[in-house]
């Protein structure tokens, strides 16, 4: 697929921080692609970067092929969605969202014709003449993607759009996101701190940290296959412990000996291992590869949360059955479910 947006050694600071760290980045058309980290780790500024609100102190944009450094923001055909919708008060439905097109003089037809195309796209038919203030948060939310995509930009970025949402409310949009995306065939960048928003909805994740960029993925490689300990422990709960790769297929962590399914280390190499609390089978403690004592005991909704105990180790396990704190249990790792790492210096 062809690339639509590039970043090509991007670094910016402010002040003594460094927000973007020789960061590089391609975007392909029409793929729903996500940036997620933590709070300051660059996702937002490089968000600001694309769309032109802010300029990079190195490194170049470009879109399909050209550099649009120096193009501002209402030139590029890159429209933006904030967590703040920043709707007009004082206009109604349709008004916000014909706005964009009155300014480039559209005939009155053509503009009744798009608003109208946007409202259905946005499942919001007949609500015209409403006022903003009697939407809800999702429906208002849903004008600021309608008034956005209406002059139809090749690239909408969305920073965060379902913060300010309920639970519920948030997985909703995250389903109708999707589906305008794949309906519309543009490409999205959408910034995000929630794992399971980024899993849940995209072709691509680029997971930052501290200005750069530490994996870029499928949702399923990010979370299966984690590069390094932080995405690890960002994407899902990990047990990540120490190991030694003995040779190929065969690792030894916790003081044993176990097969994997990974290969092409270095003997003896030291790496770390990660496994996923859903991963690990509960046994009875006799037929258990590891034994242990459970500690504590957390009640989820669609399993238990265990922490077991052994040799001054902690385990956590997701299992849909309990297991008392006291007890001593078993534990069991498939090859399969042993993921290997490089170990990599903080």
């Amino acid at each position: 697929m062809e690339d639509i947006i590039q970043l090509k050694n991007i670094s910016k600071t402010y002040e003594d921080n460094k927000v973007l760290d020789n960061l590089s980045l391609n975007i392909k058309k029409n793929e729903f692609l996500t940036l997620l980290g933590p709070s300051g780790c660059g996702k937002t500024t490089t968000l600001k970067i694309i769309a032109g609100f802010e300029n990079a102190d190195e490194g170049s944009v470009l879109f399909e092929g050209s550099d649009i450094n120096e193009v501002p923001p209402y030139k590029r055909q890159i429209n933006t969605v904030f967590q703040k919708y920043a709707l007009f008060p004082h206009m109604n439905i349709y008004e916000n969202i014909a706005f964009g097109l009155k300014i480039k003089k559209l005939p009155k037809d053509e503009i009744d014709k798009k608003v109208k195309e946007m409202l259905k796209l946005v499942s919001l038919e007949g609500y015209e003449k409403r006022s903003v203030d009697s939407l809800s948060g999702g429906q208002q939310q849903r004008i600021a993607i309608a008034r956005a995509l209406v002059n139809e930009p090749k690239v909408l970025l969305l920073d965060e759009p379902l913060g300010a949402l309920d639970l519920k409310l948030r997985q909703e949009m995250q389903t109708e996101l999707k589906r305008i995306q794949k309906k519309l065939g543009i490409t999205f960048i959408f910034v995000t701190h929630d794992q399971e928003e980024a899993l849940s909805m995209s072709d691509t994740i680029v997971v930052m940290n501290k200005g750069k960029i530490q994996q870029m993925g499928t949702p399923e490689d990010i979370y299966n296959e984690p590069e390094n300990s932080f995405v690890a422990r960002f994407i899902g709960e990990s047990n990540i412990f120490d190991g030694i790769m003995i040779e190929d297929f065969k690792v030894e962590f916790c003081g044993k000996v176990f097969e994997c399914v990974d290969k092409g280390f270095s003997e003896n190499e030291k790496i770390e291992v990660v496994i996923r609390p859903e991963d690990i089978k509960m046994v009875e403690k006799e037929k258990g590869m590891i034994q242990g004592i459970v500690t504590s005991s957390t009640f989820k909704g669609v399993h238990y949360e265990l922490i077991l105990e052994e040799n001054d180790r902690k385990w956590m396990i997701h299992n849909t059955k309990n297991a008392p704190v006291g007890s001593e249990i078993g534990i069991d790792i498939y090859p399969m479910d042993i993921h290997i790492m490089k170990k990599v210096s903080d």
